[in-house]
């Protein structure tokens, strides 16, 4: 399984866009061949960072997903929003088995 960590840090003008559009790309992520989880997190202790923990079944897969129309509308909608340029740290998913 191969996992994508999402770190983002938003302005915190943009929180509630943010979170709604990110919303749309989750919804749409989870109905993506060899996807796994599309779990969105929101630090309680800093509101305007956001872990996105991506799953997907093959590396393959994980960059299929970038070729989406909604994970581009998603990136478009959100490049002002950001902090700070997001980081993407990959994983190997070890458990569950995909």
């Amino acid at each position: 399984m191969h996992v994508t960590l999402v770190h983002v840090h938003v302005k915190p003008a943009y929180l509630d866009a943010f979170i709604t559009a990110t919303r749309a790309n989750h919804e749409a992520s989870i109905h993506e061949p060899g996807n796994r989880r599309f779990d969105v997190l929101q630090d309680p202790a800093e509101q305007t960072h956001f872990i996105l923990y991506e799953a997907y079944a093959s590396a393959e897969d994980a960059a299929a997903h970038k070729q989406t129309p909604h994970y581009a509308v998603w990136r478009d909608t959100v490049a002002e929003m950001m902090a700070e340029p997001r980081q993407g740290i990959s994983m190997n998913g070890l458990y569950p088995v995909a």
